[in-house]
């Protein structure tokens, strides 16, 4: 579905995402996680066409992602997605489905089904007299009146309550379900590892972890045994349950604790495993200095990296209304 070789964007010089390549599978939860400045923002919109690559290329099926005709076949969410306030819920999708040459019934089919999903009463009501969380489902149901193939979300549940973004998370679980392919960016750790099939951790413009969220912790994380012995044992600490606890790294020392314990006249109680969390090995690798790169040209200003990621791609979109977005 999606194939990015040499991915690389600058500003003025300055590299705002360096020499990327990843591939998104048909069906996929891809998340895209990172730092501010990380190079996620500009990563997704050139994903979605609204950013031309300095250099490399992404392929979207069979379309370049700049090619016009990509766009009839994506649903773009972008992480601020101003709406025409004086429409309401319904007119507001019908002119989208207008744009699109969705045919009026299949449009008010489509729009219905989704709003009914997300649960979104009052589809009448203006939208600048809509809360946040209700403004963010109608620019959820906009990025599917075309029924897209492939859906890019930046921050889909950002600013939401607990509630509303449970809902947005199953409805992108569903999506998947249903055969879209869907590319997932969210600040929420927790978020991005209870929905995505596979993750990218950036930092500073370059993809520093890849994989499924077990193989990231195996790779980058320690999962660490905490070992509940019945009588003390070396390096143990007694706990308020009267029992004696010795954290350890692998499994041949939990047998040690074991071999010890039995020794002693006791035993082994429990074992509890420790992995660590996607949010914890997140911290490590960003917390990493930057690695340098042979060719030179990575970079390692976050400040910068924060204004170029968050700021010149956003002038594109951001103005206020939803010109430039789908």
């Amino acid at each position: 579905m999606i194939r990015v070789a040499g991915l690389r964007k600058t500003y003025g010089g300055f590299p705002a995402v360096v020499g990327s390549d990843f591939e998104v599978s048909e069906g996929e939860i891809f998340g895209v996680v990172g730092p501010n400045g990380a190079g996620k923002t500009t990563t997704l919109k050139t994903l979605a066409g609204l950013i031309e690559p300095t250099e490399g290329t992404v392929e979207i099926g069979a379309y370049d992602a700049g090619d016009a005709e990509m766009r009839r076949h994506l649903g773009f969410l972008p992480e601020e997605s101003p709406l025409y306030e004086d429409m309401t819920a319904r007119s507001y999708l019908r002119f989208f489905a207008d744009l699109y040459d969705v045919p009026r019934e299949e449009a008010t089919r489509r729009t219905e089904d989704t709003l009914d999903r997300l649960e979104l009463e009052h589809r009448d009501r203006r939208l600048g007299d809509m809360s946040k969380g209700m403004k963010r489902k109608v620019a959820i149901a906009r990025s599917l009146v075309n029924d897209p193939d492939l859906l890019i979300y930046d921050e889909p549940a950002s600013g939401l309550d607990p509630l509303t973004t449970n809902y947005v998370l199953e409805f992108t679980r569903e999506l998947a379900e249903r055969g879209k392919t869907v590319v997932f960016s969210a600040h929420n750790l927790y978020h991005v590892e209870s929905v995505c099939d596979r993750v990218v951790i950036m930092n500073r413009g370059e993809i520093v972890a890849r994989g499924t969220v077990p193989e990231i912790r195996e790779e980058h994380g320690e999962t660490t045994y905490r070992v509940f012995a019945t009588v003390p044992v070396e390096g143990s600490e007694a706990t308020d349950d009267g029992r004696y606890l010795r954290t350890v790294g692998d499994m041949a020392a939990v047998e040690a604790v074991r071999v010890e314990a039995e020794f002693a006249g006791g035993g082994v109680a429990d074992i509890r495993t420790d992995e660590p969390s996607l949010e914890d090995v997140f911290l490590d690798i960003a917390g990493r200095p930057p690695a340098a790169r042979e060719d030179g040209r990575g970079r390692a200003d976050s400040a910068a990296a924060a204004r170029a990621d968050g700021g010149r791609e956003g002038e594109r979109t951001d103005s206020g209304d939803d010109r430039g977005t789908w």
